[in-house]
């Protein structure tokens, strides 16, 4: 279960107003460290203006200091979500919504900006699946995943999520000239799906629940060009995933229908023993929810 979201949370607002002036120098990383303290009540920190923080006496959270010591947030994201996590294959850089986000947790570790964080690669991404986004946090390759990664009861058995920083809904993209208008006409047609999504359970509950009479037969992909692919060529009827992904693969020769069911809300994952870090990403996100930002870098992401 979800362990502490309320840990360090004024410890960690000091630390982020901290890091956003001082920079990623020598000792920045341990003013901006303070907001990872899982151990510590909030009056046990100095205000930032002092110069002095918690981490300073050493209380740092264990998890936190390691990903210190490393010199790098190690962030999973997908390579193939055009807006939210994509790696560009001219520059062989990652791009998007999510991307920046990472930046911006980068950035409250090390004490520093997130512009700061990128040009200083403070972020050593890995590519992830919907398939093994999950297994690369339980066996501690990385220190985080943001990759359209939705909040539900049973993921929260395994992982921490942070408050949502997208909401979403699955939906269904077709052919133009496939004869489909809405989700009344996929009878006996073809669904390609994402191994690891739950894309086939929220059609088949949205359905059920809805009473709407339709059996379609459901294939599985690898990943989302796969699936794209598979669509144009005409080997399946329908591609479904979340309509944010969706859009980044909409071109003249298809449409997404208007049907939408199964909100998404998707969080910033960590380890279930992660508390610093938890408490981090958190605070990271209700911040920037709070401050507007997390709506400006969806507008400059064209996914508002």
């Amino acid at each position: 279960m979800r362990k502490n979201l309320k840990i360090g949370t004024a410890l960690l607002a000091a630390a982020l107003v901290l890091g956003a002036v001082t920079g990623c120098s020598d000792g920045a990383s341990d003013s901006a460290t303070t907001a990872a303290n899982s151990g510590s009540a909030a009056s046990d920190s100095q205000d930032p203006a002092d110069g002095t923080s918690a981490a300073d006496s050493g209380d740092t959270a264990a998890d936190v200091q390691a990903v210190i010591d490393a010199g790098v947030l190690k962030v999973g994201v997908k390579t193939d979500v055009p807006n939210f996590s994509l790696l560009n294959t001219e520059t062989n850089e990652y791009e998007g919504y999510e991307v920046d986000l990472a930046y911006e947790m980068a950035g409250a570790i090390f004490g520093c900006t997130a512009d700061e964080a990128k040009e200083q690669d403070l972020v050593e991404f890995t590519g992830v699946t919907a398939k093994t986004r999950g297994p690369l946090i339980e066996n501690g390759e990385l220190d985080m995943v943001i990759a359209t990664f939705t909040i539900n009861e049973e993921r929260k058995e395994l992982y921490n999520f942070t408050t949502p920083y997208y909401v979403d809904a699955v939906g269904l993209m077709v052919l133009n000239d496939s004869g489909i208008n809405s989700i009344n006409d996929l009878d006996g047609k073809v669904i390609g799906v994402a191994q690891g999504s739950n894309s086939e359970d929220s059609f088949k509950t949205y359905v059920a629940e809805e009473g709407i009479d339709v059996e379609p037969i459901f294939e599985t992909f690898e990943g989302y060009p796969a699936l794209a692919t598979a669509l144009a060529s005409g080997n399946i009827d329908v591609f479904s995933v979340d309509r944010a992904i969706l859009s980044g693969y909409k071109d003249d020769t298809n449409k997404i229908l208007d049907d939408r069911y199964a909100e998404q809300e998707y969080g910033a994952v960590t380890s279930l023993e992660d508390e610093g870090l938890t408490a981090l990403a958190e605070e990271v996100v209700t911040g920037l929810i709070d401050s507007g930002k997390l709506d400006e870098m969806q507008t400059e992401w064209g996914i508002k």
